[in-house]
């Protein structure tokens, strides 16, 4: 081909003056493959705008929505990668009508995420935040009132099976927990076995778990999936998880069950509305832990999420299939077939 493949990268890898806001984003991946060009989006924008796709052949995406209104130009774009494993931000039936499939980085994610929420486990049941408050407000004294408890022989509930999920019961596996419980309706009980776990009901899991752990992605089957019914099965001494989507939980019946001591804790990674533009009432709590969607971000895995969306750019500018592709069926559209020919040697 006579012409370069241009993969874009999103404006919110970098910050206002223009240089790099993460350390490594797998960027080197592309210095030795000969006719991929690497740039960044001017200007950022919550959504893609069509114009930004002009002449772009790959873009990787870190926070910008993709909408089917995006996509109307979009005649040379060959590919969307998302910058980690969820996609409730990209329009995947908008994508596929485009011919352009949409990638996902499939495992890059599994080991931080997980060991953040072990983190969060052991920051709950300590309570570090409380423990911390009381040295700088010079509160000796009080610190009986904080006994924590321990990991031991309690009982994990895992919503969503997935690489997460499953690097989590692996990494707890030496905490001498019980048994971990999972609910997910994608798997089989001897794929859950197989990890030594026990596949059960979501009611089940939630009467029995000291700790409930969302690792589920968003989408209409799990959208308010824990409300307030299913916040009331779980025990008074339970902790709450989620470092999934905000939609998968009724935010309103979760303020309710903590602020009501009808749970002993969360730690909240995400929330409804994204980015949040003022404190949430989560934040009047002290058995709560927050953070800004962003409770796994480490070097490592920015790096390997990186590293992963650029190897899925080469493979399928080498015409490979590369791996976490959300929408398969778009590789038998002769649009697709056609442009992928047109766009890549």
């Amino acid at each position: 081909m006579n012409v370069p493949f241009r993969v874009a990268l999103t404006a919110d890898f970098r910050g206002p003056d223009g240089t790099p806001r993460y350390r490594d984003v797998g960027l080197s991946l592309f210095d030795d493959v000969t006719g991929i060009t690497v740039n960044h989006f001017a200007e950022h924008s919550a959504e893609i705008q069509p114009d930004q796709l002009s002449g772009v052949n790959g873009v990787i995406v870190l926070t910008p929505k993709v909408t089917a209104r995006s996509l109307t130009a979009a005649n040379d774009l060959l590919a969307i990668g998302r910058f980690g494993v969820g996609y409730d931000s990209v329009d995947v039936a908008a994508c596929t009508a485009a011919d352009v499939v949409l990638m996902i980085t499939t495992g890059a994610v599994d080991r931080p995420v997980a060991e953040a929420t072990v983190g969060w486990m052991l920051a709950l049941t300590h309570h570090f935040r409380m423990k911390d408050r009381l040295v700088r407000e010079a509160r000796w004294n009080d610190r009986s009132q904080y006994m924590g408890c321990e990991l031991r022989e309690r009982t994990l509930g895992v919503i969503g099976f997935g690489g997460i999920g499953r690097s989590l019961v692996k990494l707890l596996s030496g905490f001498g927990m019980n048994t971990p419980l999972v609910f997910d309706p994608f798997t089989t009980d001897e794929a859950v076995a197989a990890f030594g776990a026990k596949r059960v009901s979501l009611d089940e899991l939630l009467m029995q778990s000291d700790f409930v752990s969302l690792h589920c992605p968003l989408n209409e089957q799990t959208r308010n999936l824990i409300g307030d019914r299913e916040l009331r099965l779980m025990k008074p001494a339970a902790y709450f998880i989620n470092t999934a989507r905000g939609g998968i939980v009724v935010e309103e019946a979760l303020f309710d069950a903590l602020s009501n001591g009808r749970l002993a804790g969360a730690a909240l990674d995400c929330f409804n509305d994204e980015p949040l533009t003022q404190p949430p009432r989560f934040a009047e709590l002290d058995n709560v832990l927050l953070a800004p969607h962003c409770i796994a971000w480490t070097d490592e895995l920015f790096r390997d999420i990186g590293r992963t969306a650029c190897q899925g750019m080469i493979d399928l500018y080498h015409h490979r299939r590369p791996i976490g592709v959300v929408n398969p069926e778009v590789f038998n559209r002769p649009g697709f077939q056609s442009k992928w020919e047109r766009l890549t040697t």
